[in-house]
């Protein structure tokens, strides 16, 4: 079982920057390709970022490039998403997800991913 758990949310003015964070268990969590998926009252649960495991490569939403940024440590099994320009359409949970034995380019189905954490609240304000 992998267990995700996310932190960094807030309530920041249009324009601000968030960090968020998503400490993630498990003992191969290199391989595991991450990904960050908001979630607004009402609404599905898009794709915002997502990065491969050993190699690092980063893919991003039409609607976040640019202002957001992925990265991820391996070495405390925790991955970031660098927020900037933020906009009050931003606000949502902000849930992080780990997809197991992925190589290659980082999935953006919701789908792919095989665990999921509880989410961290991120709210933009006009």
């Amino acid at each position: 079982q992998v267990q995700l758990v996310e932190s960094g949310g807030g309530l920041v003015q249009a324009g601000g920057s968030l960090r968020l964070s998503c400490v993630t268990s498990g003992r191969t969590f290199r391989s595991y390709a991450m990904g960050w998926f908001p979630q607004a009252p009402g609404k599905e649960r898009l794709f915002v970022a997502a990065m491969s495991g050993r190699g690092g490569m980063p893919y991003y939403g039409d609607s976040v490039k640019g202002r957001f940024t992925i990265s991820r440590d391996n070495a405390k099994n925790t991955v970031y998403l660098q927020m900037n320009s933020l906009k009050p359409e931003d606000t949502a949970v902000y849930c992080c997800a780990a997809a197991l034995g992925r190589i290659g380019v980082p999935p953006s189905g919701r789908s792919a991913y095989d665990y999921w954490g509880q989410g961290t609240q991120v709210t933009v304000s006009s």
